[in-house]
C-alpha cells in the first residue's frame, strides 16, 4: 500500500509527515470491545492537489450502536467536494445495522457533493452482512486497499470486484 500520512485522533487530521495523538476510540460500558479510526493520506505521484482528494479510514474493531460516533465524526470531517473515501474494513470484526446506515448515509453526503465511498478488505462476518441485506451492489468493493487506491477515481458506478464478492 505504501507510506501513508496522518492519523485520526482527538485533535482531528494532520497534514503529511505527522499524526494527531493517539487513535479515537470509544467503548460502552462493559464492553471491552472498541473502535479506532485512523486517517491515512496516500501520497500522490503529482502532489497534493484538487485531483487528489483520496482518504483511507482504516476501521478496526466492532462498529455498532455504541461504537459508531469515531467514525461518524471521520466521515463527516473527510466529506467534501470531489472527495475519495476508501473504508479499510481489514481490521473490522463486526459490523451492525447502525454501521451500515453510518456508511451508507456518508456515501449519499458523498454522493451529492461529487465524492464517492469506496470500501475494502471486507472479511467473512462483515462481508456476509453486506451481501444479506443487498449493501454489496451499492458500494464499490475491493479485496485490500491498494486495489482501491489502484483504481483511478471515476464516476460512481457501484461495481463489486470479483475478489469482493
Amino acid at each position: 500500500m505504501g507510506a501513508m500520512n496522518g492519523t485520526y485522533g482527538t485533535g482531528g487530521a494532520s497534514g503529511a509527515g505527522g499524526t494527531s495523538g493517539p487513535d479515537r476510540v470509544r467503548a460502552a460500558p462493559g464492553r471491552t470491545e472498541r473502535l479506532a479510526v485512523r486517517t491515512l493520506i496516500p501520497p500522490s505521484a503529482e502532489g497534493p492537489g484538487p485531483g487528489d482528494e483520496t482518504v483511507v479510514l482504516a476501521v478496526t474493531g466492532e462498529l455498532d450502536h455504541d461504537t459508531a460516533a469515531p467514525l461518524k465524526e471521520a466521515l463527516t470531517t473527510h466529506t467534501g467536494p470531489g472527495r475519495r473515501i476508501v473504508v479499510d474494513c481489514a481490521g473490522l470484526r463486526f459490523c451492525d445495522s447502525t454501521g451500515l446506515n453510518v456508511l451508507l448515509r456518508a456515501r449519499l453526503r458523498m454522493l451529492a457533493d461529487g465524492g464517492r465511498l469506496d470500501l475494502s478488505g471486507l472479511g467473512p462476518p462483515v462481508d456476509r452482512m453486506f451481501e444479506i441485506t443487498g449493501a454489496l451492489s451499492v458500494f464499490r468493493v475491493y479485496a485490500d486497499t491498494a486495489a482501491a487506491l489502484a483504481d483511478a477515481p471515476a464516476a460512481d458506478v457501484p461495481a463489486t470486484t470479483p475478489e469482493g464478492s
